[in-house]
């Protein structure tokens, strides 16, 4: 694999359907159309990636046509990028062997593979078995007779054959993908892993739902019988019942009915309550334990997804997994019950005219999963639509001030009208494929009951077919078909219940944070003192925003960063909460790399301030008290009289308990600082993190919450990143970063102006006087 990585231009490669779908720090996500379909070529291309220096992890997925690739944060994107591409290329060149080529693919208006974007269609149902049940008693049946299969016969085994090899087929490729995809041979279908501990629920419903539907024929079958009774007199079966004349029979019959009645209301509304049970219990725990792994992601992982999607996963796809179960399941369990009991009854009874009843099976299977590759593709584009329009309404809200400010409502409204046409003609597209093929089942199944009709009534006519046998049966059918006209319903649901889970798994497979050895940190133990020892890092694709930096920050003192922007202090800040690690060096704490501190323990014995602070939507004592729940209100009172907060908040009508809307929406810039500085100043840390804390307030603001900070700053480490010098002529010492993350200058405010260097221009910039 050497052509991979060489420098020298090598052969051109042919312009090949390979995108990037999303590219973070050490993570990318491709889109290639190659792999699609073709499982041998997905794991040749895993395994040439997986032997690049500096890819860590490569999976391809045939199924979804998308590939992952996780490479080390020192190897640039962009030749990531351009390794995935050659390798694409050399796979997409080899010779696919006995693989079958992937199918066409539709694009979406900006061009990406629809195909691509969304998973392939996970067919099987669970009607195979039961076909094969039928196909088996078929046999039996003409052992039974004592002669050789009649044509019927034939015709009924080519039936279940053609449908049996059908769904096999199906089921098979869906396994092998959910395979692919996983790396494992687990073998598990994802409904399987969708319904997770829940299977004791699952059999409960669908025991339920069995006798429902068993009791349902029964009742079809009594009618039957009712209406033999009211033709000719009587009905057979009930005389060996000993129930001889028409009356008494037809007093039994409504005993009967009644009875049958009471059985599927009862076990109707059992089953449906067990079933809607399952679904919310699927859709709770999917959500908790997917939001929980969510809060335990990287934040780099975090900030490179939108958060659109990330919620939509967490609410529209995770509704859709129990949705599922609480509906089309039991459709389906209903429907092979009525398979499992129909083809052994038209066998056994009347075997001349089970051909044709069933004859629309393995036509609507095939259209069904045929539908299911469409679908595929529709709802990729229409979901990934509907994203961007959601997207786009979301971020035109939270930017109201700005967009009135340019006056540009009316821009907005065309881009939004824009938006949401694309996502309605994908929605429109979508819904006529759905309704064709919901009319073309509904056909099928039509046309076979009336061929059961004719060809029964026929055979009633020529005397081959008992009129008593021929009445009861013709009415179990319809039910039967009646359920096969949903099947299109049933699919579309499955289909965007596979596509929902592919969206979540997507979301569950993004690595949370590791804790390293998870070495504990005592608290109270902390003295403070900071230490970077010769550390580099660099954001992906970007310059190095530190190199080779070197610093410490004294315990029990307060320690400025200032700077211009970019030169690497909040950097500086991340690397000490692990927001990031670094590329090389080391971070101390106390003389300890943070990097074998477990993060619990380190977070909390650091309070963090940052530029932009965010407040939940609640009451100001339940903002300050977040991270601290157990805090007196007492304790929050004086938090922020220290952090100057208490005055504006005493003056609001509820005090503390006034509730501030959506990220503090009802209060000031300044206000909000303060109380995000009193939220901080609660948690009583040994460490303390003020990014800008004060660059939203006033000047005298800012100069109490100097003199309370003098205070509070006092036996702990205050580390202090500001650009306006005014906040930190007081610190014990200040360091001066430059472009590159490199340390210009150091010293108190009097020996740095004393030096007339980059500091002092600074000072004299901002305070409009010369340096002494």
């Amino acid at each position: 694999m050497s052509s991979l990585t060489g420098a020298a231009p090598g052969p051109r490669y042919p312009v090949l359907d390979a995108r990037p779908r999303s590219v973070i720090p050490g993570r990318q996500r491709w889109d290639v159309g190659p792999v699609l379909g073709r499982p041998r070529a997905a794991e040749v291309l895993a395994a040439a990636l997986r032997r690049i220096p500096g890819i860590t992890e490569a999976r391809a997925n045939p199924v979804t046509g998308g590939v992952l690739v996780r490479h080390d944060a020192r190897v640039r994107a962009a030749d990531v990028g351009r390794i995935v591409r050659r390798a694409v290329a050399l796979v997409a060149g080899a010779p696919a062997g006995a693989e079958r080529p992937a199918p066409a693919r539709s694009e979406d208006a900006s061009g990406r593979s629809a195909d691509a974007a969304a998973p392939r269609a996970h067919r099987g149902l669970v009607v195979r078995p039961v076909l094969a049940v039928g196909g088996g008693v078929a046999a039996g049946t003409a052992l039974l007779k004592g002669s050789v299969l009649t044509k019927q016969l034939v015709a009924l085994g080519g039936v279940t054959a053609a449908t049996a090899a059908v769904l096999h087929k199906a089921w098979r490729r869906t396994v092998d993908a959910a395979q692919d995809a996983a790396g494992t041979g687990a073998g598990r279908h994802p409904l399987l892993e969708i319904v997770g501990p829940h299977r004791r629920r699952l059999a409960r419903a669908a025991a339920l739902s069995v006798a429902c539907q068993v009791s349902e024929m029964a009742l079809g079958t009594f009618l039957g019988w009712t209406g033999l009774v009211l033709i000719k007199g009587q009905a057979a079966p009930l005389v060996h019942l000993g129930l001889t004349t028409a009356s008494a029979q037809l007093l039994g019959l409504a005993g009967l009915v009644a009875a049958a009645c009471a059985a599927v209301a009862g076990l109707s509304y059992a089953s449906n309550l067990q079933w809607r049970r399952l679904g919310q219990d699927i859709e709770h725990d999917w959500r908790s334990r997917t939001y929980r792994h969510v809060q335990h992601l990287e934040l780099g992982q975090l900030e490179g997804e939108r958060t659109t999607r990330v919620a939509s996963a967490l609410t529209d796809d995770v509704g859709q997994l129990g949705a599922f179960f609480a509906g089309p399941a039991n459709d389906v369990l209903q429907l092979g019950t009525s398979l499992a009991l129909l083809v052994p009854a038209f066998l056994l009874l009347a075997p001349q005219i089970a051909w044709i009843a069933f004859l629309p099976i393995p036509v609507v299977a095939w259209l069904s999963l045929r539908h299911q590759d469409k679908a595929a593709a529709d709802y990729a584009a229409t979901g990934e639509r509907r994203a961007r329009l959601g997207s786009q309404v979301i971020n035109s809200l939270d930017a109201g001030a700005t967009v009135k400010s340019f006056c540009t409502e009316d821009h907005e409204a065309e881009r939004v009208d824009e938006l949401s046409e694309a996502a309605q003609e994908s929605t429109r597209r979508t819904d006529r494929s759905t309704t064709r093929h919901a009319e073309t089942v509904r056909a099928c199944t039509t046309a076979s009951m009336a061929g059961t009709l004719l060809i029964g009534g026929r055979s009633v006519l020529d005397g081959t077919l008992p009129f008593e046998v021929f009445s009861p049966l013709i009415g179990l059918p319809q039910m039967l078909l009646m359920r096969m006209s949903r099947l299109g319903g049933i699919v579309d649901q499955y289909q965007r219940t596979l596509a929902s889970y592919d969206r979540v798994q997507r979301l569950r497979d993004l690595p949370a944070e590791a804790d390293g050895d998870g070495t504990a940190l005592d608290v109270g133990a902390v003295r403070g003192e900071i230490a970077l020892d010769h550390v580099s890092f660099a954001y992906p694709d970007r310059p190095p925003a530190l190199e080779d930096l070197s610093m410490t920050v004294p315990a029990g003192q307060v320690t400025a960063l200032v700077g211009a922007t970019g030169s690497g202090k909040t950097t500086i800040a991340r690397l000490l909460m692990r927001f990031q690690d670094a590329d090389f060096g080391s971070v101390r704490l106390d003389g300890r790399d943070v990097r074998e501190l477990s993060r619990h323990d380190l977070r909390h014995a650091i309070g963090f301030v940052a530029q932009d602070p965010f407040l939940f939507d609640g009451t100001i004592a339940d903002n300050i008290r977040y991270g601290s729940f157990g805090a007196t209100d007492a304790a929050v009172v004086e938090a922020a009289m220290t952090a100057e907060a208490h005055p504006f908040v005493a003056a609001l009508p509820d005090g503390y308990e006034t509730v501030i809307g959506e990220r503090g929406a009802a209060l000031s810039g300044g206000q909000r600082q303060r109380i995000a500085l009193a939220r901080a100043i609660l948690k009583d840390a040994p460490v303390v993190i003020l990014d800008e804390a004060t660059s939203a307030v006033d000047n005298e603001t800012e100069a109490a919450i100097q003199r309370a900070l003098r205070l509070f700053s006092a036996d702990r480490t205050m580390l202090i990143i500001a650009h306006r010098l005014s906040t930190v002529r007081h610190a014990d010492r200040i360091y001066v970063m430059d472009k590159g993350g490199i340390v210009a200058e150091q010293g108190t405010h009097d020996e740095l102006l004393a030096r007339h260097g980059l500091y002092a221009s600074l000072w004299q910039l901002q305070a409009g006087e010369p340096a002494a």
